[in-house]
């Protein structure tokens, strides 16, 4: 019990920070709960002098006060039941917001290795659901507690008032009746935490569905994307199954218990009554007392499973917010401003899976503005080459260093902003190509974004549109073709004006003339830049400064195209006139 105490203040202790800035109405909302629980008692406490004057003694005295006071009483009970609804409901959505506002920024902040290992279904789960399980039991559970608190309180002291002899009975079961919960929460928490993985699975078969509608349409995949979907559920329904199995019998279990004390009262009653020792006025507020107090109590285990749920949503919400990413800050990490010298990888080594190196003891030394290009089989270990420069990954040992300074001990923001990076499949969000195009700098002038579109080549597309830089271009930029959708994140890079440009293979996946296109858009924005480029075509890296060639993550051979054409057994001229033929 001590431990289950614990877990609940802790939480709760998390969760102040997001309320504190609304902590007048929730504690108003709180507050409000008193007299609302209170006032339950009210109803079953005017049934004595009601049915001892009036039904007893055949006195007419009460017979508009009592029932006037009922009114009044319930009256007020539900406008207060109102006003504490609406504040819970307006702070919990306020905290919700909150909470979400951080783990948007918690989650933009994930290092690659996490991206890489999460699915999108458990995004969706971790970062947006959690939250709103979470905050949703909180003040409701509160809500629920207090007011039961008050009312179970207030009843209680009916029923002392009544008869002690009965109340002992009646507290002993109710005792009894909730003893069971204490033994639910490790038997369903393995449980929980596997349903909330299915409960992921699902949202993540949806996602695969809508991104890759085509290619279900092209292959004919509607019947195994089907049978997985539906494998799935079925292992869903297990789950919910299984939870029925453990929390299902709470609630007819607690029903036997309650119904053995109404019986006891009903008994001890009986003979309490028979000699005088309690008026039929006090039994029957006993009796309406008791059930009053007992029938949320039956009803506690279809809800036990809920509070649970939301209590172990606020404990991974906030394990997800405790966790720090692999590649952070250091503690007095510096700020730089452009490149003066070089770029040096210093016996690099990175594995992406334990003692399953990608690269091994890589050497570089790249001068300031010159152009590397990195050539080689797929796999070879090129793009973790270029993905260790703005720290997307640390490496295992050795160091990346500019200007003498390794990477790790300058500040990750002030690093990236040297970079510019057009990838092989650049993500556009939805928008215009105005906006996809500012977010390279956000205060950028018209006539840098016009020069930026110049040298992107993109004037004569951009002409063609009826709202030209306007034009909407759906999400992930659906409405553009491939080479429209480089050079618009060719133009993000222009505008964005970094010393280093990483291009990933930025042209593979182009036809010939999409490639002529961008390939130009490409030279314009490696002038005066210190580029480093991922080829698959080698005929598109023929002027770099430096071709290196990494098979199996190490350096094999470098130096310019000529050098290595004319090299004896060279690993380049192999794959040239591989490419040539």
């Amino acid at each position: 019990m001590n431990l289950k105490n614990n877990f609940f203040i802790t939480n709760y202790a998390k969760i102040y920070p997001y309320v504190r800035p609304y902590l007048f109405r929730a504690v108003l909302a709180i507050l409000i709960t008193l007299p609302l629980g209170a006032m339950d008692a009210v109803i079953a406490w005017v049934l004595k002098p009601y049915m001892d004057v009036v039904m007893i003694e055949k006195s007419a005295k009460a017979t508009s006060l009592l029932p006037l006071l009922v009114i009044v009483f319930s009256f007020a009970q539900s406008m207060l039941n109102y006003a504490a609804t609406y504040l819970n409901t307006w702070v919990g959505q306020k905290i919700t917001m909150d909470l979400k506002k951080n783990l948007f920024k918690k989650m933009m902040r994930c290092d690659a290795t996490f991206f890489d290992k999460t699915t999108s279904g458990d995004v969706m789960f971790r970062f947006n659901q959690d939250a709103d399980l979470a905050c949703s039991g909180l003040l409701s559970n509160l809500k629920l507690f207090t007011t039961r608190l008050f009312s179970s309180i207030s009843l209680i002291l009916v029923l002392i008032y009544n008869s002690w002899q009965l109340s002992i009975i009646a507290i002993f079961i109710l005792f009894g009746a909730l003893f069971p919960l204490t033994k639910v929460r490790k038997k369903i928490k393995g449980i929980m935490d596997k349903t909330v993985f299915s409960g992921a699975r699902v949202m993540t078969h949806y996602n695969e569905a809508f991104t890759g509608n085509r290619v279900v349409s092209s292959f004919n995949l509607y019947d195994y994307q089907f049978n997985r979907f539906n494998e799935t559920l079925r292992s869903v329904f297990k789950l919910g199954m299984n939870m029925t199995k453990k929390t299902g019998i709470l609630t007819p279990m607690m029903h036997f218990i309650i119904s053995i004390g109404i019986a006891g009262v009903i008994w001890l009653g009986s003979y309490l009554i028979t000699n005088n020792q309690l008026t039929p006025g006090g039994f029957v507020s006993f009796i309406t007392a008791l059930l009053m107090l007992y029938h949320p109590i039956k009803s506690i285990g279809s809800n036990f499973t809920s509070v649970q749920m939301s209590l172990m949503a606020m404990e991974r919400v906030f394990s997800l917010l405790e966790e720090k990413p692999r590649v952070y800050n250091a503690d007095n990490a510096v700020k730089i401003n452009g490149i003066n010298k070089d770029i040096l990888f210093e016996n690099v080594w990175f594995e992406y899976e334990p003692n399953r190196p990608v690269l091994k003891g890589i050497n570089l030394d790249v001068k300031k503005g010159q152009t590397i290009a990195f050539v080689g089989n797929s796999g070879g270990g090129k793009s973790t080459m270029v993905n260790l420069l703005p720290r997307f990954y640390d490496v295992k040992q050795g160091a990346v260093k500019i200007d003498g300074n390794d990477i790790r001990n300058i500040d990750i923001d002030s690093l990236r902003s040297q970079i510019a990076i057009v990838f092989q499949d650049n993500v556009l969000f939805a928008g215009t190509i105005r906006e996809n195009i500012l977010l390279g700098k956000e205060n950028a002038t018209d006539e840098e974004v016009r020069n930026a579109v110049h040298n992107a080549c993109l004037d004569e597309f951009i002409g063609s549109l009826p709202l030209g830089l306007d034009t909407e271009i759906g999400e992930r930029g659906t409405k553009l073709s491939g080479g429209q959708k480089q050079r618009v994140a060719i133009a993000r890079a222009f505008l964005k004006n970094a010393p280093v440009v990483i291009l990933d293979e930025a042209t593979s996946a182009l036809d010939n003339k999409s490639e002529e296109i961008v390939q130009q858009a490409i030279y314009n924005l490696m002038a005066d830049r210190t580029v480093f480029v991922i080829a698959h075509r080698l005929s598109t890296v023929k002027n770099a400064d430096c071709i290196v060639v990494i098979d199996h993550g190490e350096i094999k051979e470098q130096g310019t195209h000529e050098e290595l054409l004319a090299r004896e057994n060279s690993v380049y001229a192999a794959l040239y006139k591989t490419q040539l033929k």
